[in-house]
């Protein structure tokens, strides 16, 4: 499997001297980094301005590990909510079960967990909306707002979860325990 470090030289079509000459690095160096070892302080800099890319980039070469591939999907099939009541629950636990990565599958049941307790706040708000907009003699229906802003903040969730997996492999928001 090549390195990010590789695959950006590739990208922009330089021979491993013409880093280590653009980078200010020995080719030796280079040849190391490429074989596997992780750059560290200076390397790490040097390599980063010669790309023009943050130095944590390098050495996190997540798009290519296949248990964060699959911790993507989980997350995002809980967009599926959109369309299809309770699909925030029901794609992300079974694509959670059937993964074989252990990385994979605790991640999705941290995805999950939140997927369940989001659903269950919405489906409180929603029942209790009613009664709430007859006490306050609200005529605009509150249960519309209720839905609106839940949506927008599992989205959010979602979507900066996702993000947060491909650059740290890892996920910002989640609770400090499971329920699963």
């Amino acid at each position: 499997m090549k390195t990010k470090v590789q695959l950006l030289r590739e990208e922009n079509h330089l021979t491993q001297t013409e880093l280590a000459e653009k980078s200010g690095l020995s080719l030796r160096t280079i040849q190391r980094i490429e074989a596997g070892n992780v750059p560290k302080g200076f390397t790490l800099k040097a390599l980063a301005k010669s790309f023009e890319v943050i130095p944590e980039s390098l050495i996190l070469n997540l798009q290519y590990d296949p248990e964060i591939k699959r911790a993507k999907l989980i997350n995002f099939s809980a967009l599926s909510s959109l369309i299809i009541p309770f699909g925030n629950i029901i794609f992300p636990s079974v694509l959670t079960y059937k993964s074989k990565e252990p990385r994979a599958k605790e991640l999705g049941k941290s995805i999950l967990t939140i997927q369940i307790i989001y659903t269950f706040i919405l489906g409180t708000l929603m029942i209790i909306s009613p009664f709430i907009q007859k006490a306050f003699s609200m005529q605009f229906p509150l249960f519309i707002v209720f839905l609106v802003v839940l949506k927008i903040v599992n989205l959010f969730i979602i979507f900066k979860n996702g993000s947060d997996l491909s650059r740290k492999s890892d996920l910002s928001i989640k609770l400090k325990y499971n329920i699963l």
